[in-house]
């Protein structure tokens, strides 16, 4: 059965690492939220490697490192992470990525559009402290 709405692991795995780190008094290490979110240390890594490098979260290496939120949890929100994975949402005119539709109208009455309007109203209106 398919989902209308799906989220990428990485996606996920990005939203849960921001709020692991944001919860922690101290750095959180990639075996850490690899266990957590029950996801390989390898993808967690290179989610988190994304987040670093859109600024959201600082690392530092070592025995004691880890990673630790580079803003204030309310400065972040869910979209900023979402889009740092999974890059710009995207709002589509057509759920089947026709140009012009066949049929004059849209069959599905543009529900994906409103959709996708609605998920990223509710993304952009959380920030990782509401989850704090």
């Amino acid at each position: 059965m398919g989902n209308i709405v799906h989220l990428t692991e990485a996606a996920s795995i990005g939203l849960h690492s921001i709020v692991i780190i944001a919860r922690s008094r101290s750095q959180v290490n990639v075996h850490t939220i690899a266990e957590q979110t029950g996801s390989s240390k390898h993808h967690v890594a290179k989610v988190l490697q994304r987040l670093s490098k859109f600024g959201h979260i600082r690392s530092s290496r070592g025995p004691n490192g880890g990673f630790v939120l580079n803003r204030k949890p309310e400065e972040i929100t869910l979209l900023h992470i979402y889009e740092a994975i999974e890059g710009k949402l995207k709002i589509p005119k057509c759920p089947a990525n026709h140009e012009v539709c066949p049929f004059g109208k849209c069959l599905l009455n543009d529900v994906s559009q409103q959709m996708t309007n609605q998920f990223r109203t509710y993304l952009e209106s959380k920030t990782v402290d509401s989850y704090l």
